[in-house]
């Protein structure tokens, strides 16, 4: 029949470092499986675990061992034959404390199997013993007649037998009852691993629709970090232009200054025309008989009147510019506020 598995779990598996007997050195890189196994023939208990093809753990388990709680998650237990110490760390706490249920309820199975042994070693003694007084009986009574001395003889050859064929039945019956348990486990296992298997299944498949959905979900966060850097980088563009724009309004209200100093002088030119027309005048009339220079000034006047028309109308025309350039500079600025509120 073999050993066959009763238990298994999960767990790192540690050694005891030998040279210092304090520091735990890892015996596996990862979580690995640890099973209990029953062997059938020889009615004993190991634990087992494998990792790839090393086998890092083979304790057979002893009435005389112990398993100690060290923490939470963390178990140790003492193996003699093996020379050290096996430590275990599991992911939860609910795992530790159920092997080491399965440790106590395993050594305590160990020790009913070394009471039965040694209940079946004092009887066979026992039988032996008295065999060996019935055969000096016999030895005795064997003077009586070799007839009756080989009757006795076949008798006991017949006895032995008797007793073998009793001791192979209860054996096969023994053993016909531990292929029954080990069939029923295994069929319980193997109904145990279709279920399992179905649930891993739906597992699988809600945890792979759970995988797309957030597959799904991440591209329309990134889409949306997308949209976000892209109104960020449009912002930092109106910033900007709100800046340049600014900057272009500061330069036309000093232009705006500028040309409200040059308009408050032009009254002032405006009057020292006037002012320049009445000397003309009066040097004209002190100076009649200076015809000649009175004519050239009359030009002068002339030229400085129509000069000053066209001044006039410049005047005029800056003006209306100047008004047209200030209305502007009204929408400009309406425009600005209305752009900033929009941001």
């Amino acid at each position: 029949m073999g050993e066959q598995p009763i238990f298994t779990t999960r767990a790192h598996v540690f050694q005891i470092d030998p040279a210092t007997k304090k520091n735990w050195v890892p015996a596996s890189k990862q979580a690995v499986t640890v099973s209990y196994f029953y062997d059938v023939v020889r009615n004993s208990y190991r634990i087992i675990s494998v990792d790839g093809a090393k086998v890092i753990i083979n304790s057979t388990i002893t009435p005389n061992m112990t398993f100690t709680k060290t923490s939470q998650k963390f178990g140790q237990w003492a193996d003699s034959r093996a020379n050290t110490v096996f430590g275990l760390g599991f992911s939860s706490e609910l795992q530790l404390t159920k092997f080491a249920e399965k440790f106590q309820e395993v050594k305590e199975a160990a020790r009913l199997a070394r009471d039965k042994s040694q209940e079946k070693i004092e009887t066979s003694s026992n039988h032996s013993q008295a065999s060996s007084v019935n055969g000096t009986d016999d030895e005795k009574a064997s003077h009586a007649s070799p007839a009756d001395t080989h009757l006795k003889s076949e008798n006991n050859k017949l006895k032995i037998a008797l007793t073998q064929s009793a001791a192979n039945v209860k054996k096969w019956e023994i053993e016909l009852q531990s292929l029954r348990e080990s069939n029923a486990r295994l069929t319980t296992a193997l109904q145990e691993s279709a279920t399992s298997v179905e649930q891993w299944k739906r597992q699988f498949s809600i945890c792979r629709d759970e995988n797309d959905r957030l597959r799904h979900r991440i591209d329309e966060l990134e889409e949306q970090c997308s949209e976000i850097n892209r109104e960020k980088e449009k912002n930092t563009q109106l910033k900007i232009r709100i800046e340049e724009l600014q900057s272009e309004l500061r330069e036309k209200e000093t232009e705006l200054k500028d040309l409200r100093k040059q308009s408050e002088i032009i009254p002032q030119l405006m009057s020292e025309c006037e002012y320049v027309s009445e000397k003309l005048e009066a040097a004209e009339r002190d100076n009649q008989n200076l015809e000649d220079k009175v004519r050239s000034l009359k030009t002068d006047i002339e030229e400085s009147r129509y000069r000053q028309r066209h001044l006039k109308v410049e005047l005029k025309s800056f003006l209306e510019v100047l008004d047209g350039k200030i209305d502007d500079l009204h929408d400009f600025r309406r425009g600005l506020s209305k752009l900033g509120t929009d941001n």
